[in-house]
């Protein structure tokens, strides 16, 4: 299915009115279906809104920040229905996700009955405490990143959002090296889709948790970009906009390095700003 769809337009520019073709981002929903190695048949766990594409990538991102995948031996495989039965259409938006028994337990508590939006998160993981577990602490890396380390991380972003040079409807997440070098860039029409995106990659590979890097997302810092964040073990995480109030005080509780309203050369650190190094203040 591709991610972007064209249509016509009765566009108007100042006084001139043209007909044209625009193209759209995609938004389907894909459906996670899970089921144990038994052989018994899948589940509904979750229906998600998404921009189609590396949708492997997305189903294991979300099963590990919701907490159904711990480590890489918990997903056996991630496949399309097999019923010849079943339209193409269909199979293009359902994943089936085979668990082992310690996820598949997990799993089983957490099901959700309801159709995440390409706005929701985390969709009702509204406390700290429900995030952070009592016997997991806080992130204690200890990287350092410049102001100008920062400030080269929007362009960098944007000149790979290729998606969105077309439709102009796409958030992105981006995770960066310690050395500033781009790991990984995923658009989507929904920003913790597409965090899910980047971090499920580096679980189907067996790289989490991530360590050292800073992950920058499009558009503000929610409280479940910090929770993603969390869980995959990155230290820094930036938005070219605005944190809410809880995504600071779960980045806080977190060990997490906040950095907000990065573009333009300016940028708020709100939690843990020992990982950005200071340097002389000027007059403004």
């Amino acid at each position: 299915m591709e991610p972007i769809e064209p249509v016509r337009v009765r566009a108007r520019e100042g006084d001139v009115e043209v007909e044209r073709t625009d193209a759209l981002a995609v938004e389907e929903p894909l459906e996670i279906r899970i089921r144990g190695e038994d052989g018994t048949p899948a589940a509904s766990f979750v229906t998600t809104m998404r921009t189609p594409g590396n949708d492997e990538e997305l189903a294991a991102g979300l099963l590990f920040a919701e907490g159904v995948l711990a480590e890489r031996s918990d997903l056996l495989s991630l496949d399309r229905p097999a019923d010849p039965r079943v339209s193409p259409e269909l199979k293009a938006n359902v994943l089936i996700a085979v668990l082992g028994r310690d996820a598949r337990s997990r799993a089983a508590g957490l099901t959700r009955g309801t159709i995440m939006g390409s706005a929701c998160g985390v969709c009702g993981k509204t406390s700290i405490e429900s995030v952070i577990p009592v016997d997991r602490p806080p992130l204690a890396s200890r990287m350092r990143v410049s102001p100008d380390f920062l400030y080269a991380l929007p362009g960098k972003l944007r000149k790979q959002q290729s998606i969105f040079s077309k439709t102009g409807g796409l958030h992105a997440a981006a995770l960066f090296g310690a050395d500033g070098e781009l790991a990984a860039l995923r658009e989507d029409i929904g920003r913790h889709n597409a965090t899910d995106k980047v971090v499920g990659r580096r679980f189907l590979t067996g790289q989490v948790p991530v360590g050292d890097s800073v992950l920058l997302v499009s558009g503000r810092a929610g409280f479940e970009i910090v929770q993603k964040a969390y869980g995959a073990g990155i230290p820094i995480l930036a938005a070219v906009s605005a944190p809410s109030s809880l995504a600071v005080e779960l980045a806080d509780t977190a060990g997490i390095t906040l950095v907000g309203f990065l573009r333009d050369r300016r940028f708020n650190v709100y939690t843990h700003a020992r990982r950005v190094e200071s340097e002389p203040s000027r007059n403004l």
